[in-house]
C-alpha cells in the first residue's frame, strides 16, 4: 500500500497553495477490495472508506463490523429502492443527485432514528453516463429549499466527478466549477445547510483538487493499486 506516498503528495500539493494538508482528509476507495486488505488500511491509519455499491458493502460488512471508528461511506450512484439499505448500511452517502432520493433517503433515516450526512453530487461536464444534479438544473435549488423539512438529512457538501482526462491539468477548469458553487452557496446562509466539504479528485488528479480546495479526496488505485480487469 502506498499510504504514505499518498499522503505525502497531499501535503506537497497543500503547500503549494499554503493551506494547511490536516484540513484535507484521505478517503480510501475499498470498492472490489477484499475486507482483509481494508483491514491494512485502517490498521495503516485511515479511517475513512468509500463505496460504489450497495450488495457489495452488504457482503463485506460483517467481515468489518468490528472497525468501531470506521467511516463507511457510499460514493457510487443509488437507486431509489436501494436507499433504506443505503442508510442501514452506510453512515453518509456522498452521491446524491435528486429531490425524490432525498426524500427516500430522510424516510429510511428517521425510521432508523439516525443521522444520515448526504453530499450533493453535481454533474460538471457534459458525459451523459456520469451521474450528479447538472449545474444548471433547477432541481439543486430544489434539493436546497428542501433541507429544512429533511430532518433525518445533514446536507454536508458537494461532490464531483470530472471528466476524465489524460492530463490531470484537465480536471483544474471543473474543480473551480464546484469550488464556485459551492462558495455561491456557503454565501446564501440557507437553514440546514452545510458547505463545509468538497469532496472532489480521485487517484489520478487529487493534487490538482487539493490545490482547487478540496476538503476530500477519494483515491483507490493509488492506495489499494490496480483492480483486476472484470472477465469478459
Amino acid at each position: 500500500m502506498q499510504i504514505a506516498v499518498v499522503r505525502d503528495r497531499i501535503a506537497a500539493a497543500a503547500a503549494r497553495v499554503s493551506r494547511d494538508p490536516a484540513t484535507i482528509t484521505l478517503m480510501a476507495v475499498s470498492k472490489t477490495v477484499e475486507p482483509g486488505r481494508i483491514r491494512d488500511a485502517y490498521a495503516a491509519g485511515l479511517k475513512m472508506f468509500g463505496e460504489n455499491r450497495v450488495q457489495e458493502f452488504a457482503e463485506k460488512n460483517s467481515a468489518l463490523a468490528d472497525l468501531p471508528d470506521a467511516q463507511w461511506r457510499l460514493i457510487g450512484h443509488l437507486q431509489t429502492n436501494k436507499a433504506k439499505r443505503a442508510a442501514e448500511l452506510f453512515s453518509a452517502v456522498d452521491s446524491l443527485d435528486s429531490l425524490r432520493l432525498a426524500e427516500k433517503l430522510n424516510t429510511a433515516a428517521t425510521e432508523l432514528r439516525k443521522k444520515l450526512e448526504v453530499l450533493i453530487e453535481i454533474k460538471v461536464g457534459a458525459e451523459g453516463t456520469k451521474a450528479g444534479i447538472p449545474l444548471d438544473s433547477p432541481e439543486l435549488d430544489e434539493l436546497l429549499m428542501a433541507a429544512p423539512r429533511l430532518e433525518s438529512l445533514a446536507i454536508r457538501g458537494l461532490m464531483a466527478i470530472p471528466p476524465h482526462t489524460e492530463d490531470p491539468e484537465g480536471a483544474r477548469p471543473y474543480f473551480r466549477l464546484l469550488r464556485d458553487l459551492r462558495d455561491q452557496i456557503m454565501i446564501r446562509n440557507l437553514p440546514a445547510v452545510s458547505m463545509d466539504v468538497l469532496s472532489m479528485g480521485m487517484s489520478h488528479d487529487f493534487e490538482v483538487a487539493v490545490e482547487e480546495g478540496s476538503t476530500c479526496v477519494r483515491v483507490g488505485t493509488a492506495i489499494f493499486g490496480e483492480r483486476p480487469k472484470p472477465a469478459a
